[in-house]
């Protein structure tokens, strides 16, 4: 997709109504995640495991694994089966921040409203930390959730590991372009990396899981690669409108550093209107699904209001 590519439907307004009371749903299953993120640490990791659950235990939107858990549902499945993949999901996210916090990469203080794991335990730590968690997502993956067949459990650890990799990649190119000549293509391309390979690897991977068809992955991975680039548009309005206090991070980092964003190629309301764009086209992903994914589509709006 290029930036001048022509618009399809009608855009999403920020009040779009909801079929599905969203909020009730997030806080669902965010609590049932969080008592398994608690359980998830191998305690054979000894104090290094201080400082993976100072990180992994610190909250969050768990965006990424209540994506997990929705798309093995839409297919079918059963939510307990997918819990390790939503486990493993949320474990690789916190990885990508607590790197993405360092001073050789974004160097930020603040995450999630607290100091960032390097400021508190040391870079090496944290980087330890974050290779552990890497490791602990796939086995968590490969040796849970037994009463799923062994090949969709493989199918749900490559995309884990495919994710990362492509993430890793929109990681570099983001430093690449920083204060360099950029264009809005380049920068909806590194985003589909950095943001949406993650947020489309969980749905595939949740896909998988729930015994979905080779299509059905395919459609909810084209859902989350438009969701994720609305919610990285999102991101960056945010950065240059919102307080610390809303982020729970540093506000206007991307602008001191003189980063690509969308603010800054197309102005807040642009922005804004790309953003709802890419609401639109996930959705239209979603047109020939049943009740089932109704929660996907709800999540649409709820990215698009997102306060932080």
């Amino acid at each position: 997709m290029t930036h001048t590519e022509s618009r399809q439907g009608a855009k999403l307004s920020m009040s779009m109504p909801q079929t599905i009371a969203i909020e009730t749903y997030l806080a669902d299953r965010r609590g049932d995640i969080e008592m398994a993120l608690a359980d998830a640490c191998d305690h054979r990791l000894g104090t290094l495991l201080d400082a993976i659950r100072y990180s992994l235990l610190a909250g969050g939107k768990r965006l990424r694994p209540i994506l997990v858990l929705a798309a093995a549902e839409a297919v079918g499945g059963e939510r307990h089966q997918a819990m390790p993949t939503a486990v493993a999901f949320e474990m690789l996210h916190t990885q990508s921040l607590i790197y993405d916090d360092l001073p050789c990469m974004d160097d930020d203080d603040l995450r999630r409203g607290k100091p960032t794991s390097h400021k508190v335990f040391g870079e090496a730590t944290a980087l330890l930390a974050g290779d552990a968690m890497i490791t602990l997502a796939v086995a968590k993956i490969l040796d849970e959730a037994p009463t799923v067949p062994a090949e969709d459990r493989l199918r749900a650890a490559s995309e884990l590991v495919r994710a990362n990799v492509t993430m890793c990649q929109g990681q570099f190119e983001d430093l690449r372009l920083q204060g360099g000549p950029a264009t809005p293509d380049d920068l909806i391309s590194l985003h589909r990396q950095k943001t949406g390979s993650l947020i489309a690897g969980a749905l595939r991977a949740g896909a998988w899981i729930g015994g979905g068809t080779a299509g059905q992955v395919e459609q909810l991975g084209q859902y989350g690669l438009e969701l994720g680039l609305a919610f990285q548009i999102v991101d960056d309005i945010l950065d240059h409108s919102a307080t610390a206090a809303e982020l729970g991070k540093t506000p206007g980092k991307d602008l001191a550093a003189d980063k690509a964003t969308y603010p800054k190629f197309f102005g807040l309301a642009g922005a804004r209107g790309l953003a709802d764009e890419a609401g639109a086209r996930a959705l239209a992903a979603l047109a020939d699904w049943d009740e089932r994914a109704e929660p996907l589509r709800a999540l649409v709006a709820y990215v698009l209001q997102r306060r932080n």
